[in-house]
């Protein structure tokens, strides 16, 4: 995966319009979430990209689920709406690629959570896979101790 990420502006905007997304950092690389809870979220992968932390939202209908210790999901309260998921202590945010524009620059790459990932359904892109372990082994090496 590489980290190289587009500086230009990508907005995107919820089903219903009353929420906008501003993303100034976007990382070219989709990554497919198989976590149980991203699959119960989502009714399938959670298909994302990293926007870092410098992410805007407007609109009066951004909730928030707190959906682990951790981290928290953004939805748009009148349409549903998927917008976010981030990580509490780094402000790092995940964004679902469906909301920006697919101009061509996004490259699906990487799989996490492949260990929970239901059998119903396969990618045939060659990508980086992880398990939730493996995941979590390097959230934590990056991060650092809590």
């Amino acid at each position: 995966m590489s980290d190289a990420s587009t500086s230009k502006l990508l907005s995107g905007r919820c089903l219903c319009g009353n929420v906008t997304l501003g993303a100034k950092s976007v990382s070219p690389n989709v990554g497919a979430c198989h976590c149980s809870m991203c699959v119960t979220w989502t009714g399938g992968p959670l298909l994302a990209v990293d926007c870092h932390q410098d992410v805007s939202l407007d609109g009066d209908s951004v909730a928030v689920f707190e959906s682990s210790a951790w981290a928290e999901r953004g939805f748009c309260s009148r349409c549903g709406t998927h917008l976010f998921y981030k990580i509490k202590q780094s402000g790092q945010y995940i964004v679902p690629v469906g909301l920006f524009k697919d101009d061509g620059d996004f490259v699906f790459d990487h799989q996490i959570f492949v260990d929970e990932k239901p059998q119903y359904y396969a990618f045939a892109n060659a990508t980086k896979n992880m398990t939730g372990a493996e995941v979590f082994a390097q959230f934590t090496a990056e991060s650092g101790p809590e």
